[in-house]
């Protein structure tokens, strides 16, 4: 049950991601620079097809990373996986969920960057100083989300060393 939400705010942080990125890419310059030095000038710069086609690859490369275990073991692909978490488990329904809303949480990771990236090329609209505390708040919410899977594995354990004995 609980998966399913967690599967509803994937989708939503896949058309959030798509949405931000070219909105903001169709607002970037030829030019935009991924960094700014002590002194407030841009020190690093690409050109903005390649930060499109970068943050696509970036997109689809971590998607399929955390999307490959809950799809096997949702289409019963992966034999051992179904095994340690059968139809019906309670734990199988927190794993899913943990993957599907850790996929959410790198999308919306993902749309964060490119909104930085384009408060740095647009300093007189957009400040970065205004937004710091989502720039914070992202990397928390990954730690977060990696704590939860720790937790999560650990209550399974304890759940098969309590069907062993």
């Amino acid at each position: 049950m609980y998966y399913r939400f967690g599967k509803a705010f994937y989708f939503l942080s896949i058309l959030l991601f798509i949405f931000i990125l070219l909105y903001f890419y169709s607002a970037l310059s030829e030019t935009i620079g991924l960094s700014i030095d002590e002194n407030g000038q841009i020190s690093k710069t690409w050109e903005k097809g390649t930060f499109f086609y970068a943050m696509i690859a970036a997109f689809v490369i971590f998607n399929g990373i955390v999307l490959y275990p809950p799809k096997s073991l949702e289409t019963k692909s992966n034999k051992k996986l179904h095994r340690i978490f059968p139809i019906g488990d309670p734990y199988r329904d927190y794993f899913l969920t943990w993957f599907y809303s850790f996929g959410g949480v790198l999308n919306f990771s993902l749309a964060l960057l490119v909104f930085f990236v384009h408060s740095i090329n647009n300093q007189n609209e957009i400040s970065t100083s205004k937004f710091s505390f989502f720039f914070y708040m992202m990397p928390a919410f990954l730690v977060v989300w990696v704590i939860g899977l720790f937790v999560l594995l650990i209550g399974k354990f304890k759940q098969v060393q309590k069907g062993v004995l």
